[in-house]
């Protein structure tokens, strides 16, 4: 396969995990799956150069992981509290 047709399958994926992500009911899937498009962005706007795209979805992946370990401490925080 040649890579020029391996970036457009990149980029391909990252729109179609992003279209993916939005019809998710569940958060965590939707940010899980959100992340997974925004770094196949990254990827593929680094490899064509394409600065404004690699760093935008850099940023909104960031956002993903803080929402992502956010849900997660407090769903760690509502089992201790369960538990005691």
């Amino acid at each position: 396969m040649e890579v020029s047709n391996t970036i457009e399958l990149i980029g391909y994926s990252a729109s179609l995990m992003v279209a993916i992500s939005l019809m998710m009911k569940d958060i965590v899937w939707l940010r899980t799956l959100n992340f997974a498009g925004c770094t196949l962005f990254v990827i593929y706007g680094t490899y064509i150069s394409a600065w404004p795209v690699a760093g935008m979805n850099a940023f909104v992946a960031c956002i993903n992981i803080y929402h992502l370990v956010k849900i997660a401490r407090s769903k760690s925080q509502l089992n201790d509290i369960k538990s005691a």
